[in-house]
């Protein structure tokens, strides 16, 4: 299968990019751990629909877009995102984000409504309700015990790359459970992670999202953390997902958060990375999501 490569920048930073097709731009953002071809089954069946469909490496997951003051927030990256869109030219974009991506989406969608056609999020339900009512699923909290685990530099960096990143194989048996990702694309994760810094930088972004300074510990901060996204947003969420529990998931995907439309559905005989695992599914649903939100 082979894609277009692109080169795209942000200020200093310089990221890559998988490509094909001509259209309405789609963006695809990947989550942990993973990398750019997380969306090899998408890109070829939405440039085939009549999409451009771009898979961006975030920031971290190349040597090159390793931010200098090491900033992981969910703002900065959506920053990015927002950069990125300029640099392909495009009007109104479909974001599509998986994980960590689906978190950045949020952001970005809240930012810049205006720049987005559709969001589509996948496995991760809006950011700010989710570490607020974490804390009410007893599950959850233990689903996630994994994010404190990433708390201990330099020893969780030590522990996720022995035995030739191990931890990583394990982790994406655990969060889909009876499916097994190709060894060849396991190997590319691989990779990816062991480049100079990446492995530190993809543990950056859960450090940033439990600093002390950005937890919703007050009244106020969690009222900041219920910001709106103004962006018609389909949410899709895997039944068998162990990372976040697909109970979870709907339950703190509120429709007071979208005022211009929620849609969330379940996706049958999936867990965490139900793109790649139910493919065939995820395309239909996501192509006909796209044709009603075209600009």
């Amino acid at each position: 299968m082979t894609f277009e490569s692109l080169d795209l920048h942000h200020g200093p930073l310089r990221f890559t990019a998988l490509a094909q097709g001509k259209g309405p731009l789609v963006l695809c953002l990947h989550g942990f751990p993973d990398n750019a071809r997380s969306y090899r089954f998408q890109l070829p069946v939405l440039a085939d629909a009549g999409y451009r469909a771009v898979s961006l490496s975030l920031r971290g997951y190349e040597p090159g877009s390793i931010p200098a003051d090491g900033s992981y927030t969910l703002e900065a990256i959506a920053g990015d995102v927002l950069a990125v869109a300029d640099q392909l030219d495009a009007g109104p974009v479909h974001l599509v984000g998986h994980d960590w991506g689906a978190a950045v989406g949020y952001t970005a969608a809240a930012l810049a409504p205006d720049r987005f056609s559709s969001l589509t999020a996948m496995a991760v339900p809006h950011s700010g309700r989710f570490l607020t009512a974490m804390a009410r699923y007893p599950r959850q909290l233990a689903l996630s015990s994994y994010m404190l685990f990433f708390q201990l530099r330099g020893i969780a960096e030590h522990m996720v790359a022995r035995n030739d990143y191990d931890f990583i194989r394990r982790l994406w048996r655990k969060w889909s459970p009876g499916w097994e990702l190709p060894e060849a694309e396991m190997r590319a994760v691989i990779a990816t992670l062991g480049r100079p810094g990446v492995l530190k930088a993809a543990l950056g972004y859960y450090r940033a999202a439990l600093d002390p300074r950005a937890l919703p510990y007050t009244a106020q901060a969690r009222a900041q953390a219920m910001f709106q996204v103004p962006v018609p947003t389909l949410a899709l969420t895997g039944e068998n997902d162990r990372c976040i529990d697909t109970e979870v998931f709907i339950a703190t995907m509120k429709e007071a958060d979208f005022p211009r439309g929620l849609e969330t559905r379940q996706v049958a005989n999936a867990g965490h990375f139900l793109h790649q695992e139910q493919p065939d599914v995820v395309n239909t649903i996501l192509l006909e999501w796209l044709g009603r939100h075209q600009a």
